[in-house]
């Protein structure tokens, strides 16, 4: 066990390296040859005046190989139409959803299609919108942008220019100088008749050229889409307003590769920023950093109190016993450190590193805990014997290497972008590899079941064994109802639940651990007068080197059956 437990150590401060990966809330993805024709960038739910930042850079497509006008390329962005429930997602249609041309709900739908032909992003809305979008419309193609788009090799690379009040266009290398016609040059004065302003205020001019879209208006906005060598990019801000709330979905979209036959490969870079009015989390996950701190404390004070229960009866306490309270303890402090996380990313956007560390330091432990605790009540080890036998040991081996490959898993997912093929890759090996620690470790219970039923019958100590069968068969049926309701009943509350409330998924969570935790020990209490740990007391009914479990403190040490009964019918015999 021991030696299970330092591994698992190791491989925790070996795999919190990963966590230099992963941004949080402030979100970016670099995919480089990307195949799929959908990219589930990411899930949040906006309070109104809630913002999304979307920055799209190094865009590369194709050229000439596919028609964009048949098969667009861009992103969707889509509110949820039942709660939780997205509106669509990529495997619902067999359409690509940039070629909707209407929604057959009123959940607003925002489609940014990129027009590379034109140097423009089209924006299209569906449902009832109440969003702003702020970005920067589309200029007149230039001849210097169409030179730079023509060829992109060249080392003056011109940005697209915006109309009316917008700032000039600028090449890449501004000690180099491209003559200008008289039509640029004009484009390049403000009202006031002033030249543009100096490269150390081009954030400012910047700032000033993007144009506010109320989206419930009707309208279908036109953004500028730049283009930098053979790369493009543009960016949009969007402000969610108070009928608009709700879970949003932004997916990006290369319709081509829905189509049979060969992929085209696609490179692109993307920033995306998510706040809400109080932070960087999510709707749903606002209330966790304080849900977690309370539940900790819940934990703890259970972990006292059954501290104080086993100095209380310290003469019936067996090593099981303090691995249970290890569990809770370390239960209790990895929702501390799971509540610091949560409340560094509403305020940063991103954990803090050190802190993370330990809360997956302190997850992987209790993770491994947990299984080896339920394991060992389940083999009945201490309360019906004090030796594993081989077919026993075989689960710890199993079960033990599969909780740190899960937690392996739950690294890998929380350090990695949503958007990445490796997070999904991932999030399955979690899913299947917790089913099989789930079932796996039903099966010491079952033999300790099997078992007490046949010594029933044969060894005559039949009431007592009834009455550790009883006790084994309810904890079979809490196992089974603590698995099913944290795997399979929450979730299925989960997306039921308005997306504000979501939150309470973890509450239940925590609560049906809790409750599995309490009754688990209420069972197992280590009292002299628990029924279900006593043994006879009438040495005629203990058996030659029988293991006495009365006692934790004579845990391991066997009694020899006595002969003065021998003895007596010698001397009746005689007389």
């Amino acid at each position: 066990m021991a030696e299970a437990h330092g591994a698992c150590l190791v491989t925790g401060f070996l795999l919190t390296l990963l966590l230099t990966g992963g941004e949080a809330r402030i979100h970016k993805l670099t995919l480089t040859n990307e195949t799929r024709f959908a990219v589930d960038l990411n899930n949040f739910g906006f309070y109104a005046n809630g913002t999304l930042n979307v920055t799209l850079s190094h865009l590369r497509v194709p050229d000439g190989q596919v028609d964009y006008s048949t098969h667009p390329v861009g992103f969707s962005l889509s509110r949820s139409r039942v709660n939780g429930v997205l509106s669509y997602t990529a495997e619902e249609t067999d359409t690509c959803p940039l070629t909707l041309a209407k929604s057959n709900n009123d959940e607003p739908l925002i489609l940014f299609i990129i027009d590379i032909k034109n140097l423009s992003v089209n924006v299209t809305t569906m449902g009832i919108q109440d969003n702003i979008l702020i970005s920067k419309p589309k200029a007149e193609v230039t001849k210097v942008q169409r030179k730079a788009r023509d060829a992109p090799d060249n080392a003056a690379v011109a940005q697209p220019a915006d109309t009316g009040e917008q700032t000039a266009i600028k090449p890449e290398d501004e000690s180099k100088e491209i003559p200008k016609s008289n039509e640029e040059s004009a484009v390049q004065k403000k009202d006031d008749g002033q030249p543009e302003e100096k490269p150390n205020h081009e954030a400012e001019a910047k700032a000033e050229t993007r144009t506010e879209y109320n989206l419930s208006l009707p309208m279908q906005p036109t953004l500028a889409l730049e283009v930098n060598q053979s790369f493009y990019g543009f960016s949009f801000l969007m402000k969610v307003g108070p009928k608009a709330e709700g879970l949003y979905s932004l997916k990006f979209h290369y319709c081509r590769n829905r189509m049979p036959g060969p992929k085209q490969p696609y490179s692109f870079t993307v920033e995306v920023t998510e706040k809400n009015p109080g932070g960087f989390l999510s709707a749903a996950e606002i209330p966790l950093s304080r849900l977690y701190i309370c539940m900790a404390g819940v934990f703890f004070t259970a972990a006292l109190v059954w501290v104080y229960t086993l100095m209380k009866h310290r003469y019936s306490v067996f090593k099981i016993h303090w691995l249970m309270a290890a569990l809770a303890f370390t239960k209790s402090i990895s929702l501390v450190f799971h509540s610091i996380n949560y409340h560094f990313i509403n305020t940063e956007g991103h954990p803090i590193e050190g802190w993370a560390v330990m809360y997956y330091i302190t997850h992987l432990l209790k993770g491994a805990l947990l299984f080896i605790t339920l394991a060992l009540i389940g083999t009945g080890w201490a309360f019906v014997k004090y030796i594993l036998s081989d077919k026993e040991k075989k689960i710890f081996m199993i079960v033990i290497p599969l909780q740190v490959l899960a937690n392996v898993a739950y690294i890998i997912i929380e350090s990695t972008e949503e958007g990445s093929s490796e997070y999904y890759l991932w999030k399955e090996i979690l899913f299947l590899v917790d089913l099989i620690c789930c079932g796996a470790i039903l099966f010491p219970v079952v033999w300790s079941i099997r078992h007490l039923q046949e010594a029933s019958s044969t060894d005559g100590k039949a009431a007592m064994n009834l009455e550790k069968l009883k006790l084994f068969r309810h904890y079979y049926v809490m196992i089974v109802c603590y698995i099913y309701f944290t795997r399979i009943i929450a979730i299925l509350l989960k997306i039921t639940m308005p997306f504000q409330w979501q939150w309470c998924y973890e509450f239940l969570v925590e609560v049906s651990t809790l409750i599995f935790f309490v009754l688990t020990g209420y069972k197992f209490r280590p009292a002299s007068n628990n029924p279900y740990l006593q043994l006879p007391q009438d040495e005629d009914d203990v058996e030659a080197d029988e293991v006495v479990t009365e006692s934790g403190a004579m845990e391991g040490i066997s009694k020899v059956k006595k002969t003065s009964n021998g003895r007596e019918r010698q001397k009746e015999s005689t007389l």
